[in-house]
């Protein structure tokens, strides 16, 4: 793994001091599952952009944290403990959100929970609908809400949370793969309703990103995890978090409907570490690194 680029390339494409107002000044954006990974960098980078923030997690003392630090910068931010999977919570973040600043213009849905890793066969039925009660239903619940205050501010974008899971699969994830895949197919068809009323609907799709998971997992499987890329790194959450507000921006303003996978080249295909010659051995070393 190559840390210092890792590093290097999150703290690109950052504001610089003097180059003209955020290019977010003026917008409001909502990020549901705020409290902690891609969703706080996600929060604090709408932030840094000048967009007014409202952060919701069911972790309320873990998203007062965050809102602490976007306030200590000079953000504006609103945090309201939300269980996504009720449509009453979901109702009052939305009217949370518009009665403190007015507007909603964008709107990153990130919630996730569920199992943990295990062959399909031994996964506990509760398990597996609290990670589809929570993607897909969450998903859906943000998006009904999220919608109708984006129309009345005149046009909006969202962007939903899914992983390359949920585009190729990935063994002992039943709950998890099958949630991206819904989640998938729910921001498609918002996409198709509204690509006419001037809301833009996209889906990010990451592959292994340096988040607490994985830290804690660690240093053996965040190596495997790097490894299983082309790129041989992990990415970060800095890294999802400016792909999110290029999708919630002007600069993508005739995209809706795309999933982006931001992968290292997972989705491409593979890049073997060494190739072989049909009927030829494999180099000793080759064969044994």
């Amino acid at each position: 793994m190559n840390d210092h680029l890792e590093g290097q390339q999150a703290d690109e494409g950052q504001p610089s001091p003097g180059s003209g107002p955020p290019p977010m000044s003026g917008r409001v954006a909502l990020v549901a599952g705020a409290s902690k990974g891609i969703g706080a960098a996600t929060a604090e980078a709408f932030a840094a952009a000048g967009a007014a923030v409202v952060l919701a997690a069911r972790d309320t003392a873990a998203l007062k944290s965050v809102a602490t630090g976007i306030e200590a910068r000079g953000g504006r931010v609103l945090a309201v403990g939300t269980d996504v999977t009720d449509a009453d919570s979901v109702r009052r973040l939305v009217d949370q959100a518009m009665s403190a600043f007015g507007r909603l213009d964008a709107a990153f849905n990130n919630a996730s929970a569920g199992p943990l890793p295990a062959p399909l066969a031994d996964i506990d039925p509760g398990e597996f609908d609290l990670g589809i009660a929570t993607n897909v239903r969450g998903t859906f619940l943000g998006m009904k809400f999220q919608i109708p205050a984006m129309l009345t501010s005149g046009g909006g974008a969202i962007v939903n949370m899914a992983s390359i899971a949920g585009v190729n699969g990935t063994a002992n994830l039943a709950a998890y793969v099958t949630g991206k895949a819904g989640i998938i197919g729910l921001t498609k068809v918002a996409a198709l309703d509204y690509a006419d009323q001037g809301i833009r609907v996209n889906v990010v799709a990451p592959g292994p990103i340096r988040t607490y998971h994985i830290e804690a997992a660690g240093e053996q499987a965040q190596r495997a995890a790097a490894l299983s890329t082309p790129m041989r790194r992990l990415g970060t959450a800095a890294e999802v978090a400016r792909a999110v507000l290029w999708l919630c921006s002007d600069a993508s303003s005739f995209i809706t409907g795309t999933v982006l996978p931001i992968d290292g080249g997972q989705c491409a295909g593979n890049k073997p570490p060494q190739m072989y010659r049909p009927g030829q051995p494999m180099p000793r070393w080759a064969a044994s690194g």
